[in-house]
């Protein structure tokens, strides 16, 4: 069975890419645009890794994270940030989340995390 991934990012060209970029991998992937998608998913399919932007409108992605981590705390969770915000890493940090990229990312570099992680 392969691992499942929750992609969430406002930004449809950042869905498209990591959308495609793992299901290459053969990842069974999903897509969110907003938080209330995301819970949806997260209910409904149990992912094993939730890649998750910070800044998204409506419930911004602390928000997010939370409510995920009350649904299933073994959810693997990567931040995604288009700003170095030291206390909002360390935040997410604390409720759960393995580690963040910030962007624009190096697509190669999530790759391998995502690989490294699902492996464990």
């Amino acid at each position: 069975m392969s691992n499942k991934i929750l992609i969430v990012d406002d930004q449809y060209g950042i869905r498209i890419l990591l959308n495609e970029v793992f299901q290459k991998e053969g990842y069974e992937t999903f897509q969110a645009a907003n938080g209330v998608q995301a819970l949806e998913i997260v209910r409904k399919h149990h992912p094993d890794l939730v890649l998750l932007d910070m800044k998204i409108p409506g419930m911004d992605g602390i928000e997010i994270l939370k409510r995920i981590k009350e649904i299933d705390q073994d959810i693997k969770v990567i931040i995604m940030t288009a700003y170095g915000e030291l206390d909002m890493i360390q935040e997410t940090k604390e409720l759960g989340a393995i580690m963040h990229f910030a962007k624009p990312f190096d697509i190669d570099e999530v790759r391998e995390a995502v690989k490294k992680h699902l492996s464990v």
